[in-house]
């Protein structure tokens, strides 16, 4: 059931997952619920693992809204969450930023691949996402942010962007990018996006990568792999469009896993 919360500076809404392994190698989602722009759905999977897809049943988020999507993956589960489309940062009649918040949690055992779609800065919107990732010393994460500053032939809405990563309490990664009409000056110089529009990020941790983890090295002209302290390593790639960012995660992706 979709429930739409409306006051008067925008709309809440939290899609929560969570998945357990079965003891016999599968995976149960004991839960799947949403509320307000965001409907999670069990889609096919062809393994062990849980596979659920984020749905738009709503525009937005625009100006005032606070979206959350809230998964776990408990021992022993295998979750793939992925979204249906790419999400729209629209403007609203509320002057203040929307909101966008990810909370993820995987235990002991455990893996999460969390792939959503690209998120679209549309002109005039203003948005702000946090991505948190809690992992268990024993846990693996796939996780992709892609980021698109305005639609084709389009300026750039605001967007301001933070990922935090840990790892059995202990941080791996904390990192913000604000960009568009008002974010620090330098946002699309040389020494940032370097008038690039589309920008995409690829963390994976894997308990493997405690003995033989990958070392820095760069991938094209706009793209590097960033060994982290852990096991764990960060693909940063920049691109004209989100095809080019999109490809070069995903080569990325075959061959670290």
């Amino acid at each position: 059931m979709t429930v739409r919360t409306a006051v008067a500076s925008g709309v809440r809404g939290t899609a929560r997952i969570t998945a357990r392994g079965d003891g016999r190698g599968g995976t149960v989602l004991p839960v799947l619920d949403g509320e307000g722009p965001i409907v999670p759905r069990r889609t096919r999977s062809t393994g062990a693992g849980a596979r659920v897809t984020l749905v738009g049943a709503m525009s937005g988020p625009l100006g005032g809204d606070h979206l959350t999507v809230e998964a776990a993956a408990g021992e022993g589960a295998r979750l793939h969450i992925g979204s249906a489309a790419a999400t729209l940062a629209l403007p609203g009649q509320s002057k203040e930023a929307a909101r966008y918040d990810v909370r993820l949690t995987v235990g002991d055992d455990a893996e999460l691949h969390w792939l959503p779609e690209q998120l679209i800065s549309v002109r005039d919107s203003d948005l702000r996402v946090t991505t948190r990732a809690d992992l268990a010393a024993s846990a693996s994460l796939v996780l992709r942010e892609e980021q698109v500053l305005g639609r084709t032939g389009e300026e750039a809405g605001r967007l301001t962007s933070r990922l935090t990563l840990r790892r059995a309490g202990r941080l791996l990664l904390d990192q913000e990018l604000s960009c568009g009409p008002g974010a620090p000056g330098g946002w699309d110089g040389p020494a940032v996006l370097a008038g690039h529009r589309a920008i995409g990020q690829l963390v994976i941790v894997r308990p493997e990568f405690d003995q033989h983890r990958p070392g820095p090295a760069l991938l094209g002209e706009t793209a590097s792999l960033t060994p982290l302290t852990g096991p764990a390593v960060l693909v940063t790639a920049i691109a004209p469009d989100a095809l080019r960012v999109r490809r070069t995660l995903d080569e990325a992706l075959r061959t670290l896993t």
